[in-house]
């Protein structure tokens, strides 16, 4: 019999990845003890009742009041602010904890996971974008084992199992290429935000969707995989596969390549996470590859999309950089997502403010340091974008 977690804390349990970690330990009849969300209380009022976890934590003070009278009549306590989900975290002490949180606010709660948890299953990519030497060496210190999500890292990770790193001759990370694959420059300066939005084949929440739609996620999945399994750059090949049915590949010393496919359903990676190294009756479509029929591949055009060659840059860089592409294109994305800027003025934005702190962020080790040249980042972004709206 396949051993189950005897406790789940579920961070970031309103998005997207959330939400199908939830389905998944419903379907497992894994016990929640902790939920983490932001400011969408009345979606967390609703999952709690669902599976009554001991404590829930709302980033946003204001929904975490709401929160608390909508569920005065259950023994669940209610905390709010970013700071109580690391201590919740820590007194949770679950057996898994799935970090779901988006953006930079999900590094601090992976830091604490790793001190908390036997295992943590990861699909913050910014944990690992920011500080991923940081993250990782944590992870070693303390023992706890850290299983990616992403479809693509959970996808080279079960590629990896039984082989030797040392006859890891390339990384295959493929990409759906979104929603513009095939466009020009002069095309992509007409799309609108729910052109951007209409991603072909996966369902994510928005600030994913238009990073995949620039490429800037393909880039954040390079800089992780370099920390996860420890490669080069160089050897990590981007390839656009439009159907999103291999979810990466890895091409070993003697040519051969393994692949690793299913259809786009992200709760085929939380619950391998949840279950390594075996594996559980499945709670997605079975894939047939005779109704799909054909598989296509292609280069990714860097050239109309520069924000993949600038996260290699910023990973070859090292230091921050990595973390002030993250803090730019956070602000670039939100700027867009709120019609403020237009869609190829992202790449200027996040271009223009990490040259803008290159020089002091090459040379930033410590987290706090890192933290510091990303909110440099951060505020040239906001500077540039406002010079945009006056313009």
């Amino acid at each position: 019999m396949i051993q189950m977690p005897s406790s789940l804390s579920v961070l970031g349990a309103t998005g997207s990845v959330g939400m199908q970690s939830l389905d998944v330990a419903k379907a497992h009849h894994i016990p929640v003890k902790l939920l983490t969300g932001g400011k969408n209380a009345s979606l967390m009022a609703e999952l709690a009742r669902q599976f009554m976890p001991e404590v829930i934590v709302m980033a946003d003070e204001s929904a975490a009041k709401s929160l608390h009278i909508a569920l005065k009549d259950t023994p669940i306590r209610v905390y709010g602010g970013s700071d109580a989900i690391c201590q919740a975290i820590l007194q949770a002490e679950a057996d898994v904890t799935i970090n779901a949180i988006l953006g930079e606010a999900g590094l601090a709660p992976t830091l604490a996971a790793l001190s908390a948890s036997k295992r943590l299953a990861l699909s913050n990519k910014e944990s690992l974008v920011i500080a991923g030497e940081i993250v990782m060496a944590k992870a070693k210190a303390t023992g706890c084992q850290l299983i990616p999500v992403d479809s693509e890292h959970s996808a080279i990770f079960q590629c990896l199992e039984g082989n030797a790193r040392a006859d890891v001759r390339s990384i295959l990370l493929t990409a759906s290429g979104g929603p513009f694959f095939g466009y020009t420059k002069a095309q992509l300066q007409s799309v609108s935000l729910a052109d951007t939005l209409a991603h072909p084949t996966w369902k994510m929440g928005k600030k994913i969707t238009v990073d995949s739609a620039t490429l800037m996620n393909k880039g954040f999945e390079v800089i992780e995989a370099v920390h996860l399994f420890g490669v080069d750059v160089g050897q990590i090949n981007v390839v656009v596969h439009r159907e999103s049915i291999i979810h990466s590949a890895v091409e070993y010393a003697d040519m051969s390549v393994i692949a690793q496919m299913a259809l786009p359903d992200m709760r085929s990676c939380v619950s391998y996470a949840l279950t390594y190294p075996r594996r559980t009756e499945g709670v997605c479509a079975p894939l047939d590859l005779t109704s799909i029929g054909t598989l296509t591949f292609a280069k990714p055009d860097t050239d109309t999309f520069p924000l993949l060659p600038l996260a290699k840059f910023a990973i070859g860089e090292g230091g921050a950089v990595p973390a002030c592409v993250n803090a730019a294109n956070e602000e670039a994305v939100a700027a867009f997502l709120s019609e403020q800027i237009r869609f190829c003025q992202m790449a200027e934005v996040v271009e223009e403010a990490v040259h803008a702190t290159l020089s002091e962020a090459k040379s930033a080790v410590a987290l706090d340091d890192i933290l510091y040249c990303a909110s440099l980042a951060r505020d040239k972004a906001l500077q540039i974008i406002s010079n945009h709206r006056s313009a």
